[in-house]
């Protein structure tokens, strides 16, 4: 579960401040494990137990809420993954920049200035060869990597925030809300409120992997109670992490806290740069994580609007020389709508580079929808929970609070956004 959400964490808290803060960096995992334990019933129907398998969470929607459902819940996965690549590609960038900009700081009489735009290019060319591969999401490897590297990028950003904290000999930040400085506008401190808690939700996304996790366990014992144990000690475990880094964070920077937390730091420059390009190699993976999904989705689409015969979808296999049975497989329709769109993922990263906004948004995408909505729903009808029962009303009370969290982050996100492109330079990008 960890993931470059943990960075923001900080900036997140400076914005609540050290009474809501607190609350809502333990109140999200709180709500995260209850409709997981909910969610974890559903992985087999109409029996907890002994029933049918349903080994994806769009499986799971449609045994249990028909295939309504299963568009709408399709297509928020769909923004949600593409909008985790455009966040990715963001947070790539900031990194690479920080990373010249330490290294040319270390020079004498060096320029120091750096182009963000080039960066993500560069970062966007790389995912487009690493695209060609199919399945590249199935690789072990690239799951070991990408979970050393995100702890070894989350240690450092903490190990850095206690030796910021250790100069100072009493805790910064204010008790009060968007106490953050009065050089920012009033309505401008609000939509960062907002933003804020879109941070920590998207910070503890889930739900939508639980059930193929779930998939992987044999029985007995019942997949479901041990899914429950497992969700317990995982939510558990990532939020002492995530609140001691946020937390920390904000008692050092105070009302100052970065957006990423690691761009605050200048010294000792080697370490700061190990932390960035843990990122770096962290989210090239992830990146294709995510992406091999989305581009399975329209490949799928186009392919089914298209004969399977035509040159287009035709299948090309290429051998290399001196090996046996060293070949590459690609087709028309691979090479063409991968480069594409990962391009077009690129030249949005380059047109909105905000990231804590873009988090945010993602964050209430995948909040209310993906980790109470469809859950609650799914569960209530695997568990015959009639409508006016306390447990209903408990249960609804719940998700509407939960949805105005979601609604209040996507509006502050997109109106400093707004806000923001009212004074930037299309394509001109300060990292």
């Amino acid at each position: 579960m960890v993931g470059t959400g943990i960075l923001a964490l900080p900036w997140s808290i400076s914005q609540l401040g050290w009474i809501v803060g607190p609350v809502a960096i333990l109140a999200f995992p709180v709500i995260t494990y209850y409709y997981a334990m909910l969610l974890c019933d559903c992985y087999r129907t109409p029996d907890p137990i002994k029933g049918r398998r349903n080994r994806t969470y769009v499986d799971a929607v449609r045994a249990f809420l028909g295939k309504r459902n299963v568009v709408i819940c399709g297509v928020l996965q769909y923004a949600a993954l593409w909008g985790t690549m455009i966040g990715y590609t963001i947070t790539t960038a900031i990194s690479i920049a920080s990373v010249k900009r330490s290294i040319c700081f270390h020079r004498h009489d060096a320029r120091c200035d750096v182009q963000g735009n080039i960066y993500m290019m560069a970062f966007g060319a790389m995912e487009i060869v690493l695209s060609q591969f199919p399945n590249l999401e199935k690789v072990t490897i690239l799951s070991v990597i990408a979970t050393a590297t995100s702890f070894i990028y989350s240690l450092v950003a903490l190990g850095l925030s206690v030796a910021k904290l250790s100069t100072y000999h009493e805790l910064r930040g204010s008790t009060l809300v968007a106490n953050v400085g009065e050089d920012i506008a009033s309505l401008t401190k609000v939509w960062h409120v907002f933003q804020a808690l879109g941070n920590i939700a998207f910070a503890y996304t889930y739900s939508w992997l639980l059930l193929e996790i779930q998939d992987t366990l044999k029985s007995p014992p019942p997949e479901n109670q041990v899914m429950k144990k497992v969700s317990l000690y995982t939510i558990a475990g990532t939020s002492i992490f995530y609140s001691s880094l946020g937390f920390i964070g904000y008692a050092a920077f105070g009302s100052h806290a970065p957006g990423n937390v690691l761009t605050g730091f200048g010294e000792p420059f080697w370490l700061v740069d190990i932390g960035h390009i843990s990122v770096i190699i962290h989210l090239i993976g992830a990146y294709q994580v995510f992406g091999q999904v989305v581009f399975a989705t329209n490949e799928r689409l186009l392919t089914s609007r298209c004969s399977t015969t035509s040159v287009f979808n035709r299948t090309c296999n290429i051998r290399f020389p001196g090996t046996r049975n060293g070949s590459f497989q690609f087709s028309l329709n691979r090479l063409l709508m991968r480069t594409i769109f990962v391009i077009f993922t690129t030249l949005v990263a380059m047109i909105f580079p905000f990231f804590n906004a873009i988090l945010s948004i993602l964050g209430s995408i995948s909040f209310w929808p993906i980790t109470v909505y469809f859950p609650m729903q799914m569960y209530m009808i695997q568990a015959k929970i009639e409508k006016g029962t306390p447990t209903w009303t408990v249960l609804y009370v719940l998700s509407f609070v939960c949805l105005v969290v979601s609604l209040v982050a996507i509006v502050g996100s997109v109106a400093d956004i707004s806000q923001t492109l009212r004074h930037a330079k299309i394509f001109h990008i300060e990292l």
